[in-house]
């Protein structure tokens, strides 16, 4: 019997070699199973481009699924085959690429914006705040650690956020107090967790290897910790992992509704607006590309067509 590892557990282990998030793992596992059954489950090696190229062309035309799906499937491919199998890809030039739509964000004016966050109330509204008073991400907000909030510079340090870079971006004056007492309230309820022989919260990378007690640390809990502890899935140990995103979407859905809002908003249109609001009150563009974390101000610059300064800000000749 070959003692050669499985497929998928070759991959998982080439995944997290390069640290890659554990969703970022579970996605491309899935895409790979999906192109192994399409295919009548025949093993990849002996599949080719032209396999490739059928099975993207399938989710373009017959699935229809968006640019964004289409081309995490082909990456999670392409990972397969350059990282796990070491085969070099010819050009896929005759793949069907799904059209990737050029949209402007969904923007809530701050009128819009106070009724959603008034419809929310305790860490739930913590948390919308955060999102649209320091311009993060809902993963970012929830994976904040205490370490991460400064309340001395009045600032918060993002880590490992999109593109695995850090930034550090603003904490608002009016979020202080509420802060203050939601670290509070998670030292807390750690020290109580820590009393009972029972606590601790999973480290990044080989931290929890090179300090085996930092997990123990107050610094490194969340701030905003889930109830109940669960099973970490890639060492089986049980952590206080943070609060589940789907929860947080729930009640910001919610909230939208209640606040009858008729956009198709989200969570993340409450960055949007971050960044929206803050160049419509004269911020620097600079400052803004540099408090979002974007590469480059081109991404920055699409917000101000939704504040009409683009080409569109000409008046009309019927006005």
């Amino acid at each position: 019997m070959s003692d050669k590892p499985r497929l998928l557990d070759r991959v998982r282990e080439a995944i997290r070699v390069r640290h890659y998030s554990y969703r970022t793992e579970k996605q491309y596992v899935g895409w790979i199973q999906r192109y192994i059954r399409f295919h009548g489950l025949k093993h990849p090696e002996s599949l080719g481009s032209h396999e490739i190229e059928a099975f993207l062309s399938h989710l373009a035309i017959r699935r229809q699924v968006t640019a964004s799906t289409q081309a995490q499937a082909l990456a999670a491919l392409l990972f397969l085959y350059k990282h796990v199998l070491k085969c070099d890809l010819p050009w896929l030039a005759n793949v069907v690429r799904a059209t990737r739509p050029k949209r402007l964000p969904v923007v809530l004016s701050r009128n819009e914006v106070r009724a959603v966050l008034d419809r929310l109330d305790g860490t739930y509204r913590l948390i919308a705040s955060l999102m649209y008073g320091s311009g993060l991400r809902l993963m970012e907000t929830l994976r904040l650690r205490i370490k991460d909030i400064n309340f001395e510079r009045r600032c918060i340090v993002v880590r490992d956020g999109k593109g695995a870079k850090d930034r550090v971006t603003v904490l608002p004056e009016s979020l202080l107090e509420a802060l203050q007492r939601q670290i509070a309230e998670a030292k807390d309820r750690h020290q109580r967790a820590v009393n009972a022989r029972f606590g601790g919260v999973e480290l990044p990378y080989a931290l929890a290897r090179k300090y085996p007690r930092a997990h123990l640390e107050t610094a490194w809990q969340y701030v905003f910790p889930a109830n109940r502890p669960s099973q970490d899935p890639l060492n089986g140990a049980w952590r206080r992992h943070h609060i589940h995103e789907e929860s947080v979407q729930r009640r910001v859905k919610q909230a939208l509704r209640d606040a009858r809002v008729e956009k198709p908003a989200s969570c993340h249109t409450f960055r949007h607006c971050f960044a929206t609001h803050m160049l419509d009150a004269g911020a620097d563009i600079r400052t803004v590309q540099e408090l979002m974390g974007h590469a480059s101000v081109k991404t920055t610059q699409i917000y101000t067509h939704v504040l009409n300064r683009g080409g569109i800000a000409a008046r009309s000749p019927l006005d």
